[in-house]
């Protein structure tokens, strides 16, 4: 292809990616959600960013000063337009730098700027364009040196440009100076890398040549970004101010830092030949001189140089859009089907107003997702944790089960206790056996305990339905539409759980109060009073030291202990003896015989003695018939309270949510209150159909390649 075909390509190519650029930029986007190609012009503050821009440009338009005078980045597209042809007879337009004035930016008819800010307006005077920068600056950030992140789109159409496109970034800086925040250099290193570390992203690298390339501080901020410096464009200036006998040619050559895009050397205007308004045509052909004649460079002078940098960059962005231009339409493409299909969340372009129809597939969605999260069918089942009815399964079995289970019916309860409740339930005539009013007495008491767990249980399901609601709430874009909806929803929703729980809870309180109140002594689970006693009998017996025989026990086998001429036991216990104290005191006193021994009882009879053989005998075999009985409701209680819950409220809730809600909810009379858009959707849905319209305007570009 010849050299003309070759840079009608590269123009055709770089202004796809200027359109994209202004597409993007017009809604306020900066391309973000689209990597574009583009060269971002890297360095400090000291290091000639700005008039190594304005000499490719060939004109004087930024904004010079101290301090930190880019204070926003400037998306500055440069447009080569071929001057008219000057009809015969007629002067041709004065060339740049040439003009008879004193001016360094005279006026030429064939050379004008515009931003995208102002569309329609040309800048013939570039002194004009450099005052329209201040002012959108200060307009976006004020009057002081704060930087912001929103760009400045300017495009420049010239003869004397090559068609490029760079970025000009905010120079870095380590010290605050003047009125300047105390964070500028974190401000400004945040906004940099959001730039440079776009993979698409040619970075150019501004340093001084007469420093130490090791201490350049954009280069070392682009090896953090790029460190096999494969997207990196080195620029060395002030070449002329370096030390006699001193050069780059190291550098050059890649033997110092090297660069995949290598290193381009230029020289500048000083700030002595910018105050004496040397023109930047007489800089070039300064520039030229010295590179011709400086013996460590005019071998290699035609590639140094800002005519050459300008070249060069030209053909390196062309080859990158061309490189990246597939993976843009494809990402267009994707961007385009993410946002149609957030737009149709949303109601579509202009909103649905069809209410009646928003209530029913709402109501529609809303229940047939809760039966779903009940019941585990869900296709987006979590791997980390468990949720919906899972969780409820785990309240029955694990909560419920364990906390039934380690209920122990004598924590509360002690042995002297059962002692006294078997003598008050024999009332004036001593049991003879065991008596079962002092079992039925203590079992229904623990049987009561079991209550509260279980509606403990309700409530913790309860709670998990709640959890639910307000995961379906949150995961369902239309309540996000729609908040007087979602807030209308949740009433609902929460009012129909607590109007279950009323019978759910009676039911399971009436399951307890049906355990307590008839005790199933022929459960065939149960153990029956005479197992039971064995069972003691044989554990006290086995606790009994073996004791020898004793020849004058004959005599009780004789009478079988009827003889009234028995010698009578030394201190042996009566039926009542462990409710009272041996009453001989410490001074040995005796104790009182006859009717005068007899006095009122005390107002208060407790025991006041260990347990005797029968009491301890009587008393264990209560408590294990206790815990024969209490482990067969332990066992009922805890299959059947799940089953009561899950009838009178899970189910109730899969069953009859629906009609619930289309009662309370789908009335002619609320339904206009119910379907205001919340602001954040009016707001979201402009941004999405803007969105939308540049990115098919972007499809269209691109599509035209």
């Amino acid at each position: 292809m010849s050299g003309a075909g070759q840079a009608g390509l590269g123009l055709e190519i770089v202004s796809i990616i200027n359109k994209l650029q202004d597409v993007f930029t017009t809604i306020g986007t900066n391309a973000s959600i689209i990597d574009l190609p583009q060269i971002c012009v890297l360095g400090s503050q000291s290091s000639g960013k700005s008039s190594v821009l304005e000499n490719i440009v060939g004109r004087d338009f930024l904004p010079r000063g101290t301090g930190i005078v880019t204070r926003r980045p400037l998306v500055l597209q440069l447009i080569n337009r071929p001057a008219p042809s000057a009809p015969n007879g007629a002067a041709a337009p004065a060339a740049n730098g040439d003009s008879p004035t004193k001016s360094n930016n005279p006026i030429n008819e064939n050379e004008w700027g515009e931003f995208l800010h102002l569309p329609g307006k040309k800048f013939h005077d570039f002194n004009e364009i450099r005052n329209e920068i201040v002012r959108d600056t200060e307009a976006k950030t004020g009057r002081n040196a704060g930087i912001s992140s929103l760009p400045i789109n300017l495009r420049i159409f010239s003869p004397n440009v090559v068609t490029l496109t760079l970025v000009d970034l905010p120079g870095l800086t380590k010290v605050p100076v003047g009125d300047q925040p105390r964070d500028i250099e974190k401000q400004i290193r945040e906004m940099l890398m959001k730039y440079i570390s776009k993979p698409a992203c040619i970075i150019l690298a501004v340093t001084p040549g007469n420093q130490d390339l090791a201490n350049s501080d954009g280069l070392k901020m682009a090896r953090e970004v790029d460190p096999e410096g494969l997207r990196t464009v080195g620029v060395l200036t002030k070449i002329d101010l370096m030390d006699p006998g001193t050069d780059v040619v190291d550098i050059l050559a890649s033997r110092v830092i090297p660069l995949r895009l290598g290193y381009v050397p230029v020289v500048n205007r000083g700030q002595r030949d910018i105050e004496t308004s040397k023109s930047i045509s007489t800089a070039l052909e300064a520039e030229r001189q010295f590179f011709e004649t400086h013996p460590s460079y005019k071998s290699k002078a035609q590639y140094c140089g800002t005519p050459f940098l300008a070249k060069r960059l030209n053909q390196i962005l062309m080859h990158h859009i061309k490189a990246t231009l597939p993976d843009i339409k494809a990402r267009i493409a994707q961007q385009l089907q993410r946002y149609n299909a957030e737009l149709q969340t949303l109601g579509g372009a202009m909103g649905d107003t069809s209410g009646g129809n928003v209530v029913l597939s709402v109501i529609t969605e809303f229940t047939n997702e809760f039966r779903t999260v009940i019941d585990g069918n869900t296709n987006d089942l979590s791997l980390n944790e468990l949720s919906g009815g899972a969780r409820i399964s785990f309240v029955y079995h694990e909560l419920y089960h364990n906390g039934v289970k380690t209920i122990d019916p004598f924590d509360q309860v002690k042995d002297g206790d059962i002692r006294t409740i078997l003598y008050n339930s024999s009332g004036s005539t001593p049991a003879l056996f065991v008596g079962t009013a002092a079992f039925e007495v203590i079992v229904k008491q623990q049987i009561k305990r079991l209550e509260d767990p279980s509606l403990k249980c309700c409530q913790l399901v309860y709670d998990e339905l709640i959890r639910i609601l307000g995961q379906l709430l949150g995961k369902m874009r239309a309540f996000n539409r729609y908040p007087a909806l979602k807030d209308r929803f949740n009433a609902v929703v929460i009012n129909f759980f607590k109007k279950a729980m009323v019978p759910t809870t009676k039911l399971v309180s009436d399951m307890v109060n049906m355990q307590a109140c008839y005790v199933n002594t022929t459960h065939p689970d149960f153990l029956n009073g005479h197992k039971a006693m064995a069972i003691v009998t044989d554990r006290l017996n086995a606790q009994k030291p073996q004791q020898a025989a004793d020849p004058k026990s004959n005599k009780a086998l004789i009478n079988n202990n009827k003889d009234l001429d028995v010698e009578a036991k030394k201190d042996e216990a009566s039926f009542f003896g462990s409710f009272f104290a041996k009453t001989t005191g410490a001074t040995g006193t005796q104790k009182k015989k006859g009717a005068a021994a007899m006095e009122a009882p005390p107002a208060v009879i407790r025991p006041q003695q260990a347990l005797s053989e029968r009491e301890t005998m009587e008393t264990e075999v209560i408590k294990l018939l206790i815990h024969s009985y209490f482990n067969i409701v332990k066992r009922e209680m805890i299959d059947m309270v799940p089953k009561a819950i899950t009838y009178t409220l899970v189910n109730h809730a899969k069953e009859d949510l629906q009609r619930e809600l289309l009662q309370e909810l789908y009335k002619p009379e609320v339904l206009d209150e119910l379907l205001k858009e919340s602001e954040y959707v009016i707001n979201r849905r402009k941004e999405v159909v803007g969105m939308l319209s540049a990115l098919n305007k972007a499809e269209e570009i691109v599509s035209s390649v």
